[in-house]
């Protein structure tokens, strides 16, 4: 079966799911397609975000590919690179000067960081989705239609739903 065929059926059934909570009542219903709607949205718009970033990484070859990954699991840090130990005497050494140096190899909160970390989380594609979700919820609660029993348990289903249908957008 084709991926746009599995992620239309896996559409199709979540949202037969939640039609049927019609009958159940009109509150009822709105509540759970609110929620489902909006945790649906906020994880497959977070993970197309993600992967969005990704493509772009690599396609910008802006990665790091030094360590294999065993090397990297064994010695997170790098504690064991083979890196020269300066053997020297401690009365030889210039504390100090190892101080700024050991510093200097600290990464700091910096303007560069900041926009590389407000890059990732400033799209919209995650944007939209959580406004979404906010609004609906205010919408909800303004007009008295809000019940969090219904609410909660949607808002499951609409997760599980966004992470198998982002499983089969990210293959």
């Amino acid at each position: 079966m084709s991926i746009l065929k599995r992620i239309t059926s896996t559409l199709i059934l979540s949202e037969a799911l939640v039609l049927s909570t019609t009958l159940y009542s009109k509150a009822f219903f709105i509540n759970a397609q609110v929620a489902y709607l909006s945790s649906f949205f906020v994880i497959v718009g977070a993970s197309f975000a993600y992967k969005k970033m990704i493509i772009t990484k690599v396609d910008a070859e802006a990665y790091e590919s030094d360590r294999d990954l065993l090397d990297t699991i064994e010695d997170p840090h790098g504690l064991y690179d083979g890196e020269a130990i300066n053997e020297a005497p401690a009365e030889e050494l210039d504390l100090k000067t190892i101080v700024k140096e050991e510093k200097a190899k600290i990464k700091t909160f910096s303007v560069k960081s900041m926009k590389h970390g407000a890059r990732g989380s400033a799209s919209v594609f995650r944007i939209v989705p959580y406004i979404f979700l906010v609004l609906g919820f205010i919408a909800l609660q303004n007009n008295h239609l809000l019940d969090l029993s219904a609410y909660l348990p949607s808002l499951l289903i609409g997760i599980v739903v966004g992470t198998l249908v982002s499983k089969e957008i990210a293959h």
